[in-house]
């Protein structure tokens, strides 16, 4: 049958050359060499009953599986065009390499976007443009509530851990933010030696399992955190309620891979798995969770707030109605975006579950400036920021501070091969394969990554000065537009509803959040909705 021509051709050959040996010259019979592989893999082939492809087409039927796996380098070098990758399209990819090694990063020619299309979006400049400052206007967070205010760039790493980073990876990143003066989320696996090392501003992020501050039943323990949180380089204490990659889904890491270093850092036993659970055990209603900030802040002295990707709607009103009647705040709340980011995460979570990050942020900026809160909280907007117009639409709709986790990637050499949850990254970033990290220099890269946010908040500030403002806080949703279709243009503020300050709490706001805020209960997590 044609399917089996190849085994079919090199039985025949080595037949002929079995004969060929015999007849002329024994030693042409190590010409075997080349057609007996060929034999044996399509014998394999035919008899094994796990692959129908191999067993219907045996020999030729290996090459589905190379192609497969090289569909994703194909795609990527030869097939999509500067403007149609995912994640992150090759202008962006580009952009992020120019600007980490301090390669020229214009484009000549005009724009590849199809700017006519659904989506395009744009600033709108001024004719009275300022000149970018030279010095980034920077955010004090906790100026009114802590000890220990931190002052923040305008853009940072975003949360990820050591474990799903490797060694280098976070030695790379802590050096840039230190050397740049930006802050290093450290994900939710602690504070290990990585991130200590070279001195870099770290905002710590306490998880469901709280790795680094974890009893020995898994809860939370006082003592512990007060060691790390007291430490120099901890600017911020950051809990985590969710992210964007997998909201809502708690996470466990495999008793094989509970190393002596990671058992240490976690604060976790050898020998047995790790389970991050779904929700906390240190708080279980909206008032608790705003009582333990509290406690949080009381035993640091330092900024702390939480992050998650915005759910239902109720029950973030939930917790902003638990801040209205304990009068406790956080100092700043991070907004991540059900788009996913860095994490591994099951393909519905990804894809299906969690607001976006830009409505998320929309959401929570407008109904804590609904309940006249806005003023006291920060808002920190994390989802595929990469660019300064990035940022800008961010802060058009809310935000004070971004953070980027892939952009910095990228800034390690990051090449997109999305191989991050099989620990063989090839460039170094996402394994813990020793013979791959070796690729990954601390010296060159922690250059790159300083390059990278120095100059990304460069470009930002240019076009906050292009838009004719003095300063990023006078950035407003209805100076970015965005294309609805080829007739239609409307601003951010025209999309996304935006309250005016106390509107919500005054009975003032459109009818539809007020329902909501009516229903949001600050006693139980999801309790009201049935009513809703």
């Amino acid at each position: 049958m044609s399917r089996w021509i190849f085994i079919w051709s090199a039985l025949l050959l080595s037949g002929l050359t079995v004969a060929l040996a015999l007849l002329v010259n024994p030693k042409a019979v190590w010409a075997f060499a080349y057609f007996g592989p060929l034999i044996l893999i399509g014998i394999v082939d035919m008899l094994q009953t796990k692959h129908s492809i191999r067993r219907n087409f045996p020999v030729i039927g290996h090459g589905r599986y190379l192609f497969e796996k090289l569909r994703p380098e194909i795609q990527q070098y030869y097939v999509e065009s500067n403007t149609e990758g995912r994640p992150f399209n090759r202008n962006f990819r580009s952009v992020a390499y120019q600007r980490a090694k301090g390669e020229i990063e214009t484009t000549p020619f005009g724009t590849e976007q199809l700017v006519y299309d659904p989506g395009t979006e744009w600033v709108a400049h001024s004719l009275d443009a300022k000149t970018a400052p030279h010095e980034e206007p920077k955010v004090v967070i906790g100026e009114d509530s802590c000890a220990q205010p931190y002052v923040c760039s305008r853009l940072g790493v975003s949360a990820m851990s050591y474990g799903a980073l490797s060694a280098p990876a976070v030695l790379a990143l802590n050096l840039g933010a230190k050397r740049a003066g930006f802050l290093h989320n450290t994900g939710e696996g602690g504070v290990s030696p990585y991130h200590l090392e070279h001195g870099g501003d770290l905002n710590w992020q306490i998880g469901t399992g709280y790795f680094g501050c974890r009893a020995e039943d898994g809860g939370f323990d006082e003592e512990k955190f007060k060691e790390n949180a007291c430490r120099p380089q901890v600017k911020m204490i950051e809990v985590k309620l969710s992210q964007g990659a997998k909201p809502a889904h708690g996470g466990i890491l495999p008793a094989a891979k509970v190393s002596e270093e990671i058992s240490r850092i976690r604060g976790v036993p050898m020998g047995a798995d790790v389970l991050s659970p779904p929700t906390h055990s240190a708080f279980s209603t909206p008032i608790e969770m705003m009582e333990f900030i509290a406690k949080l802040r009381e035993l640091s002295g330092k900024p702390v707030g939480f992050k998650l990707c915005v759910g239902r709607p109720e029950e973030f009103m939930g917790l902003v109605k638990a801040m209205t009647q304990t009068g406790i705040t956080p100092d700043f709340i991070a907004v991540d975006g059900g788009e996913g980011g860095t994490g591994a995460a099951p393909i519905e979570f990804s894809n299906s579950i969690g607001m976006p990050m830009r409505d998320g942020l929309a959401f929570a900026h407008s109904v804590l400036t609904g309940t006249g809160l806005r003023s006291r909280i920060k808002l920190i907007a994390s989802g595929k920021i990469i660019t300064g117009y990035h940022m800008f639409r961010a802060m058009a709709l809310g935000a004070d501070i971004c953070m980027s986790a892939r952009g910095f990637m990228f800034a390690l050499g990051c090449i997109q091969a999305r191989r991050c949850n099989h620990n063989d990254c090839p460039v170094g970033v996402t394994t813990q394969c020793p013979g791959l990290t070796r690729a990954l220099v601390v010296e060159d890269k922690a250059r790159r990554v300083a390059g990278l946010q120095t100059r990304t908040i460069h470009a930002f500030l240019e076009i906050v000065a292009a838009a004719g403002l003095d300063s990023p806080d006078e950035i407003r949703p209805n100076m970015v537009y965005r294309r609805i279709d080829e007739q239609h243009v409307r601003t951010l503020d025209q999309i996304y509803t935006f309250m005016e300050d106390r509107e919500l709490v005054d009975g003032e706001a459109p009818e539809h959040l007020e329902r909501m805020w009516l229903n949001a209960d600050a006693t139980c997590f999801g309790c009201r909705q049935e009513s809703a």
